[in-house]
């Protein structure tokens, strides 16, 4: 299964780019095993996505929590917190 994903602000910088495809095999296809593929990447992939580290998610551009399911052409964004005042 592709699933296209995108990566905002400070997380674009840290992994130089703004956009990757990958491919998720098994059964199981939820936002934590996306996570567990990208951190397998290991080095910065790996230390900023962390169970520690803040992030947030969105499928299709509507927050989600790890445990949602991934379909077929989903597009998932990563992104720091945002603060702003």
């Amino acid at each position: 299964m592709e699933i296209k994903i995108l990566f905002f602000a400070k997380l674009r910088e840290t992994f130089n780019t703004g956009e990757i495809e990958i491919t998720l095999t098994g059964s199981n296809k939820k936002v934590s095993d996306l996570i567990v593929a990208l951190r397998q990447k290991g080095g910065i992939w790996a230390t900023e996505l962390q169970n520690n580290k803040s992030f947030r998610v969105a499928v299709n551009q509507e927050m989600v929590t790890d445990d949602v399911q991934l379909s077929e052409s989903d597009e998932v964004a990563f992104f720091p917190p945002v603060t702003g005042g």
